[in-house]
């Protein structure tokens, strides 16, 4: 907490997004910038959808398997009545979450609450998901981060879906994902059109 021109207390708020492909490192820097926080002896909360069970029903699980324990929400809403006397706000896989969710960072932002959301910036179709591309026009500051391609070994851009399921929301790992580049991701669909067609 700094003070402002006149000496009184002012919590900094502001919303921090993390995003990108699957296997990119979203939630291994999430959980590096809370554990952060906490060792600054900050009061930290950490937020993940209730859908999200892959590896853990309330904790925050990196692909490296690195956790932190985390409070399952089923709607947006549900972090405001959960944080209050928090300085920071942690949102993992924020992308299952609903489209109040950018209220709701800003909400927070503005308490003076230092909000960090991570999530999938686009589908498996390559196209924006969630509450993502607002979240990331209203925060303070956006990092992407990037898989590497398993095809060719460029940065990749997509997670591309390689079981045949057309549902937007898919839980899945290594076996139903892999990370693309445009380039092999543009192959890859091609292929797919031929094999249907075929």
């Amino acid at each position: 907490m700094n003070n402002n021109i006149n000496g009184e207390p002012h919590r900094p708020g502001r919303i921090e997004v993390i995003c990108g492909s699957m296997f990119s490192g979203k939630t291994e820097e999430l959980i590096r910038r809370l554990r952060r926080a906490k060792f600054a002896r900050q009061q930290v909360e950490i937020f993940k959808p209730a859908i999200d069970v892959r590896y853990s029903e309330e904790d925050v699980v990196s692909h490296d398997q690195n956790h932190i324990h985390s409070t399952p929400i089923d709607s947006s809403a549900s972090i405001l009545l959960l944080s209050s006397d928090i300085d920071v706000v942690g949102i993992d896989e924020a992308q299952f979450l609903d489209m109040g969710l950018p209220d709701v960072c800003n909400e927070l932002a503005n308490r003076g609450v230092r909000v960090i959301v991570a999530g999938l910036d686009m589908d498996f179709r390559g196209h924006p998901f969630g509450p993502m591309p607002q979240l990331c026009a209203i925060a303070d500051d956006v990092t992407k981060v990037h898989a590497i391609c398993v095809r060719c070994g460029s940065l990749a851009y997509v997670s591309h879906r390689l079981v045949d399921n057309d549902r937007r929301v898919l839980l899945g790992e290594t076996h139903e994902y892999e990370p693309l580049c445009r380039e092999c991701y543009k192959k890859a669909l091609v292929k797919e059109k031929e094999r249907k067609n075929g």
